[in-house]
């Protein structure tokens, strides 16, 4: 019989636990908590402290947050923010961020730093959108053309990364790219095929009011359903001979697309995932990446620590270029701290190199000076956005100000709102119709107002 024990695990959860309760004292720290979890991992893991072994119970919950970490990445996905002139923009930067990927990482494999430079290229795409949404929110950002912008950017990103990575670095299934490309295929008809039965099930009346029933009980029939979603999207792929990352991605891409929740039946429920997930399994991945942090190879040679800034900048360089191609929409200015905005990736660094080091793309040196150039992306690019942010917000705040000649939501905004869209809001003391929407401007700027029609987003009056 299989001994199995928990200290280890029980001494993860609370370096988790410490490293977010240590921020929590210190709110001047503008530090990402993934950034102290993965040092904190490093610290107590067999690198330096060796207190820690990554054992089957702590393997176990890392795998399940790491599918976790890339099933909530793909519910950020808003595809209604894809599309127009925003989707060709952000498209042509990904390609052309490809293209300079390529280009920096036949550089980097000349000079002996990486073996592969397309691995490299694929790693050098990504972005932390993760990290960058509550930036974009502290800075008031989240609802303008910029922060739309910026999101739309970071999701295309993320989606293209890992198709990139499935698609060259399988490490399983077919070893041809056509072989590859047919098991994409079959993976997506799956996907479709599952999501159109998903959407259609769910509108039945009699399940749509059972799951109403038991949503808020012990049952909490809709996370478990979520939780049936990510792992059976992960067996499939796994069963397919793709990455399990991809997966998980794609059960939260599809139910971002086929729960939009527009009579606002079930407000609580992506909270809820987020607490399961940021609060159990993800903080377990990212200390336990510490853990396998292989400190004696990044400081193995002078070659390789001096990859670190080198990585980092390629990164800025990847992402940060192509964001100038949204000058014509936001300006200059603003398409420059896009630019260092899309430079923040770690999570996907840190999945990527676990699959390149296991396929041998990649050695265990330039994986630990990757994630080491990721955790100092985290650390100083939204930093440093968000200081250029908020420098320039006392100007735009006194020109956004509404007056009776203006109007508070705009045509996009009308785009977004949903079934409270005309509806009247006979407990609010004005008497035209209020609208609900995702691109409200933030509640501290104008009126207000609490909606009367649902409790998820501010409502605004459609000023004269």
């Amino acid at each position: 019989m299989l001994v199995v024990h928990f200290t280890n695990l029980l001494i993860v959860v609370t370096a988790a636990f410490a490293a977010n309760l240590a921020l929590g004292f210190l709110p001047r720290v503008r530090l990402p908590a993934i950034v102290l979890e993965i040092l904190l991992g490093i610290l107590i893991g067999p690198s330096v402290l060796g207190w820690v072994q990554p054992d089957i119970p702590v393997s176990i919950l890392s795998l399940i947050g790491l599918s976790f970490l890339l099933f909530l990445a793909g519910l950020e996905i808003d595809v209604r923010r894809l599309r127009g002139r925003t989707l060709r923009l952000t498209a042509a930067g990904f390609a052309l961020s490809f293209v300079i990927g390529i280009v920096l990482g036949l550089g980097l494999s000349a000079g002996g730093f990486v073996k592969s430079p397309l691995f490299v290229a694929i790693i050098l795409v990504s972005t932390s959108l993760g990290v960058i949404v509550p930036v974009l929110k502290d800075s008031d950002n989240i609802a303008s053309d910029f922060g739309q912008l910026v999101i739309a950017a970071a999701s295309i990103a993320d989606f293209g990364a890992i198709i990139l990575l499935s698609l060259f670095f399988s490490g399983k299934g077919s070893t041809s790219l056509f072989g590859t490309l047919i098991l994409l295929g079959v993976f997506g008809a799956l996907v479709i095929l599952i999501g159109l039965t998903v959407a259609g099930v769910e509108r039945f009346g009699p399940l749509s009011r059972v799951l109403i029933r038991l949503q808020d009980t012990t049952a909490q029939i809709r996370v478990r359903g979520a939780f049936v979603l990510l792992l059976g999207f992960v067996a499939l792929a796994d069963n397919v001979g793709l990455e399990t990352i991809l997966g998980a991605f794609a059960a939260g891409g599809l139910l971002s697309l086929i729960d939009r929740d527009e009579m606002m039946t079930h407000p609580d429920f992506r909270v809820k995932l987020e607490a399961a997930g940021f609060g159990i399994f993800i903080p377990v991945f990212f200390v336990t990446t510490g853990l396998h942090f292989d400190v004696n190879a990044l400081f193995s040679s002078v070659s390789t620590v001096a990859g670190i800034p080198l990585f980092l900048l390629v990164l800025l360089i990847a992402r940060g270029v192509p964001a100038l191609l949204y000058s014509s929409l936001i300006g200059r200015r603003k398409a420059v701290i896009a630019g260092i905005l899309q430079a923040t990736s770690l999570p996907f660094i840190v999945a990527a190199t676990q699959i390149g080091v296991k396929i041998g793309v990649v050695t265990p040196a330039s994986s630990a000076g990757l994630i080491a150039a990721g955790l100092l992306s985290v650390i100083i690019f939204p930093a440093t956005g968000l200081a250029m942010l908020r420098r320039d917000m006392p100007a735009q705040q006194e020109d956004a100000v509404p007056s009776p000649s203006s109007a508070v939501l705009t045509a996009a905004d009308r785009a977004l709102c949903s079934g409270a869209a005309g509806a009247k809001a006979t407990s609010l003391p004005v008497t035209i119709a209020v609208e609900c929407g995702p691109s409200a401007a933030s509640p501290q700027r104008y009126s207000g107002l609490g909606c009367s029609l649902c409790s998820r987003f501010q409502s605004w009056v459609e000023l004269p």
